[in-house]
C-alpha cells in the first residue's frame, strides 16, 4: 500500500525560532501517524531543504505554516492547510489527521479556495490573514538592516557618544566609519519594508514600485507608517494594472513585465504618495510625540503594557504589532520601547 506522502512549508517573520520549531513538530507528528514527510523551511538564511516540483507532483497533501509568502502558488491543484507558524507548532498532529481525511480544501494560485481559517472565521478573518501575512514578509526581509545597522551603530558608541562626530573631541575615525555604514543599513529599513509588502502581495512587479514609494516615504518624513501605506497601495497598484492589461496580446506580456508595470506603477505610487506623504508625516510625527510623553511621564504603565504584549501569545499576531511598533520606533531614533519588548521577549523562557 502506497504511504501517504506530506509536503510543508515553514516559515516566520524573524525566520530563527519558530519556522524550525514547526518544522520539528510536523516531523515528529508524521512519524507517530506512519506518514512521510519533507519540510522545507524559510529561515533567516534562506530556503532550505526545498521542494522540487516532483516533492510537490508526488505530494498527497500540503501544510503551509507561516506567517510570510512562501510560494504557495506553486501547491495549485493540491489539497492545502495555510495555517499560522503558531499552529504549525502546537496542532501538527491534527493539521495531518485533517489532510489525511481530506478535509483540507484544494488551492488554487491567487484566488484560492478557502483556506482552514476562512472555514473556520469567515472571510473577513481571511482577508485579515493576509493583510497580516504581507506585513510580516516586509517585517523579516527588513530585520537584517535593522540588526547590522543598529549593532554597527551600538558599536560605534563604545568609542563614546559623540565619537562618530568630527567636530566633538571624543572624535574617532573609526566609530564614524561603524556610525555612518550602519546609518546607511537603517536608511534602507523602510524601503525594503514597503518593497517587499508589495512582493508578497503582486511578486517580482510590486518590488520595484514597493521600493519606490518607500523611498518617498523615507525621504518624506512618513516613516514606518508611511512604508507600510506605500506597500500595500505598490501592491494594489499592480493588481489594478494586471487586470487593466489583461486582454493585451500574449505576445506582450515580456513587455509588461519589463516595461509596462514599472513605469506606470512607478508614476502611481509616486502621484498618490505625494498627496499622502504629508499627514502620513504628521500622524508618525504625532505617535513618536505621544509615545515619548507617556514613556516619560507613565513608563511603568507602558513597560506592563509593553510586557503584556509581547508575552501574551508567544510569537502570535498580538505579539507581532509589539515588535513591529518597537521596530518602528526604532527607525525613528526611539530606543526605549524596542529595549521593553527585548526585555519581555527573552523573560518568559528564563
Amino acid at each position: 500500500m502506497k504511504k501517504f506522502k506530506i509536503i510543508a512549508a515553514t516559515g516566520c517573520p524573524t525566520g530563527i525560532a519558530h519556522t524550525f520549531m514547526a518544522e520539528e513538530a510536523l516531523k515528529q507528528a508524521a512519524a507517530k501517524l506512519g506518514v512521510e514527510i519533507k519540510v522545507e523551511t524559510h529561515g533567516q538564511i534562506g530556503v532550505q531543504n526545498e521542494l522540487s516540483p516532483e516533492d510537490i507532483k508526488q505530494a498527497d497533501g500540503v501544510i503551509v505554516a507561516a506567517d510570510k509568502d512562501v510560494g504557495a502558488d506553486r501547491f495549485a491543484g493540491k489539497r492545502v492547510l495555510d495555517v499560522p507558524v503558531a499552529r504549525g507548532i502546537r496542532d501538527a498532529e491534527s493539521l495531518i489527521r485533517a489532510l489525511l481525511n481530506g478535509e483540507a480544501p484544494i488551492y488554487r494560485e491567487q484566488t484560492a479556495t478557502k483556506t482552514e481559517d476562512e472555514l473556520q472565521t469567515g472571510e473577513a478573518a481571511s482577508i485579515g490573514r493576509k493583510i497580516y501575512k504581507h506585513l510580516m514578509n516586509g517585517v523579516s526581509h527588513m530585520l537584517p538592516f535593522v540588526v547590522g545597522g543598529g549593532v554597527l551603530i551600538a558599536l560605534s558608541f563604545l568609542f563614546g557618544i559623540h565619537s562618530a562626530d568630527p567636530e566633538h573631541p571624543s572624535y574617532n575615525a573609526f566609530a564614524e566609519l561603524l556610525n555612518k555604514t550602519g546609518a546607511f543599513g537603517f536608511q534602507l529599513m523602510v524601503p525594503i519594508l514597503s518593497a517587499y509588502i508589495a512582493a508578497s502581495m503582486a511578486k517580482r512587479p510590486g518590488l520595484i514600485v514597493g521600493f519606490i514609494g518607500g523611498m518617498i516615504a523615507s525621504t518624506g518624513g512618513a516613516g514606518f507608517l508611511g512604508g507600510i501605506v506605500s506597500g500595500f497601495l505598490a501592491g494594489l497598484i499592480i493588481y489594478g494594472l494586471s487586470y487593466a492589461l489583461k486582454k493585451m496580446p500574449q505576445s506582450l506580456e515580456g513587455l509588461k513585465a519589463i516595461f509596462l508595470y514599472p513605469v506606470i506603477g512607478i508614476f502611481l505610487i509616486g502621484a498618490v504618495m505625494f498627496f499622502l506623504v504629508e499627514p502620513m508625516t504628521a500622524i508618525n510625527e504625532g505617535m513618536k510625540d505621544f509615545l515619548a510623553d507617556f514613556q516619560g511621564a507613565n513608563p511603568v504603565i507602558l513597560g506592563l503594557i509593553i510586557g503584556c504584549m509581547s508575552a501574551f501569545d508567544m510569537g502570535g499576531p498580538v505579539n507581532k504589532a509589539a515588535y513591529v511598533t518597537g521596530t518602528a520606533l526604532l527607525a525613528e531614533g526611539n530606543q526605549y520601547f524596542m529595549a521593553g519588548v527585548s526585555a519581555a521577549c527573552i523573560t518568559p523562557p528564563l
